[in-house]
């Protein structure tokens, strides 16, 4: 199955980075806050018409994006988030 976000709608997946203490414990993700940084998989047909979005964000690119933002789903085993394109913060280069 492959996911099509509509308009302005871009569909990402959460890089969960593993994390230690100074003293190195791991921390399980369980322990953590959610990650707010993902990668673009797919996006939306308005950024293939507008002019002013176009070029902007683009699969593959890592992104920050607002923490409580979007909507998570699973699909065929795989999470990811749908998130609307002013839940973007920046976009990591």
């Amino acid at each position: 199955m492959k996911l099509r976000p509509l308009d302005d709608k871009l569909v990402i997946k959460k890089i969960e980075k593993e994390e230690t203490t100074a003293s190195g414990i791991v921390l399980p993700s369980s322990a953590k806050e959610e990650p707010n940084i993902a990668e673009v998989i797919a996006i939306g047909n308005k950024f293939d018409t507008d002019e002013d979005m176009k070029g902007l964000v683009k699969v593959g690119d890592k992104i920050i994006f607002s923490k409580y933002a979007g909507t998570d789903i699973e699909v065929e085993k795989e999470e990811y988030t749908i998130i609307k394109f002013q839940d973007i913060l920046a976009v990591i280069e």
